[in-house]
């Protein structure tokens, strides 16, 4: 027989081998792999199938800490029944069914010690020991926990923050998630229990800029159903940064409330603030109100420097700052009085212009006057009697004693005079005053010469056509030399209710 025959041979007889062993195997049924927690309860379970001509005489379990160092832990006999041998199980294993068909046994209070492996065996006639194999995965839910860790700034790599995930089984995973630049590291610590305790640190060159901002930390393990996150945020401690704020450079003199603030950036939070002036003590006008500093009123003492130092327990800070105080003629708070003053001027100037203009038309329209048949005429004359135009009781006319003054159209401005009808009265030319009386006499004083007109007709008849040798000094005309004398200037009276008269004038 050649080599290569015996080669051949020794395979095959080992294949056949091989396939024996894994039928046999197979009839020893077992779960894989089972899992629990400490102080909990798990099933072992076992069991021959198609035994057939296969006598069972005995079951036994082993437990398998480490590979090769096996320990009996349970054993079940038909005859002799059941045994627990081994002291560690005593009083946590037993069997469920206690038969050898089905040998399963149940173990309670679990420890984390207590995973490894569980072997099920048979001991048979005439095909020996078969055997199945089950492995006890502990699991123990890791306590996790996570904290930012107080630091100081300056220029070292420390530790700003922690993680960790105590007695877990398997092994947790730990990772960060943050913005700012920086390094973590990860130990893993096994337990006499057999867990392990995992920890991660995070650092990084603290800075005031990094104080309060976020970092987060997360743990995975396999009891959890999803990673666990812890978020967190830096903490990192420094003396205080002063700053004033409030100045709006229009400190005027006499502005009242004036404000400044001092504004602090520290950690931890400033345990003082302090106002003065450089000067010394600050000016009697200054009332302080934590941090702020209120000026009740500007005056020359508050143009000065003033001084805010704050204090917390890594240090402590100062900030000047000058005020200005400048001159104000008015208080900027009386703008709207101004503006309603200047608006009421406006509307008064308003006013006396258009009065101005009301009287400029009217005497315009005088000068341009109508003729007596009601048409405007350009050689017209235009009469302004001064008296009352009534008849007198007895029938007579009215009296036109008073002085007639008469105008062309043709010729504006040009004033003539027509004389009395009585023999020998003469009149002087009209005044300034005479026109204006003449061509701005209202209605109510019109009336008012209508009654002295009808009061004097009731005069004897006779004695009003007297030659006024008789009349009193005041009703008597004035005579001139010439035929028409004109009247003087102070010959014009004023009355009480604003109109002008002329003393030497009678009216009837």
């Amino acid at each position: 027989m050649s080599d290569f025959t015996m080669i051949n041979c020794c395979l095959i007889l080992g294949a056949c081998l091989l396939s024996s062993q894994a039928v046999w195997s197979q009839r020893v049924r077992v779960e894989y792999e089972v899992t629990s927690n400490p102080n909990g309860s798990v099933n072992l379970r076992c069991e021959f199938t198609d035994s057939g001509s296969t006598k069972l005489t005995q079951v036994s379990w082993m437990f398998e800490r480490v590979e090769g160092d096996r320990h009996n832990i349970a054993v079940y006999h038909p005859t002799y029944g059941a045994s627990f041998p081994n002291k560690d199980f005593e009083g946590r294993v037993r069997f469920t069914h206690s038969t050898l068909e089905n040998p399963s046994i149940r173990i309670d209070k679990l420890r984390m010690a207590d995973a490894g492996r569980y072997i099920c065996e048979y001991a048979t006639y005439p095909s020996g020991n078969e055997q199945g194999t089950t492995t006890l995965i502990m699991l123990a839910k890791p306590q996790n926990s996570a904290t930012a860790i107080p630091v100081q700034a300056g220029s070292s790599e420390v530790v700003v923050a922690r993680c960790e995930a105590a007695q877990g089984k398997p092994e947790a995973t730990i990772s960060w998630i943050t913005a700012i630049a920086g390094r973590y590291n990860h130990t893993s610590v096994p337990e006499i229990d057999g867990t392990v305790t995992v920890k991660s640190e995070y650092r990084m060159i603290p800075t005031p800029a990094e104080n309060g901002k976020d970092i987060t930390c997360m743990v995975n393990q396999r009891t959890q159903n999803e990673p666990k996150p812890f978020h967190l945020k830096l903490v990192v401690e420094y003396p205080p940064t002063v700053t004033i704020e409030g100045y709006d450079n229009n400190w005027y003199m006499g502005r009242t409330d004036a404000v400044l603030i001092c504004e602090a950036d520290a950690n931890p939070e400033p345990t003082s603030v302090t106002w003065t002036a450089a000067s010394g003590q600050l000016p009697p006008s200054v009332w302080v109100e934590h941090n702020r500093l209120l000026v009740r009123k500007v005056d020359e003492t508050v143009n000065t420097t003033f001084v805010c130092e704050v204090k917390n327990s890594l240090g402590s800070a100062k900030k000047e700052f000058s005020a200005t105080v400048i001159e104000s003629t008015e208080d900027p708070s009386s703008a709207g009085m101004v503006a309603g003053a200047i608006l009421g001027s406006f509307l008064a100037l308003v006013l006396v212009g258009a009065l101005v203009t009301v009287l400029v038309m009217r005497s315009r329209r005088q000068q341009h006057g109508y003729s007596g048949d009601g048409e405007q005429g350009a050689y017209g004359n235009k009469t302004r009697l001064f008296g009352g135009k009534k008849a007198s009781k007895n029938g007579t006319g009215a009296n036109n004693n008073g002085p007639i003054y008469t105008y062309r159209e043709s010729e504006p401005g040009a004033l003539t005079e027509k004389c009395n009808e009585f023999p020998h009265m003469t009149t002087s030319p009209p005044t300034a005053h005479d026109i204006l009386l003449s061509g701005e006499l209202n209605e109510a004083v019109r009336r008012k010469f209508d009654a002295l007109n009808d009061s004097l007709e009731e005069e004897e008849e006779d004695e009003r056509y007297d030659r006024f040798s008789g009349l009193p000094t005041s009703y008597q005309i004035h005579r001139h030399e010439d035929e028409c004398a004109p009247y003087l200037d102070d010959d014009m009276e004023s009355q009480r209710d604003g109109s002008i008269i002329s003393r030497t004038a009678i009216y009837v």
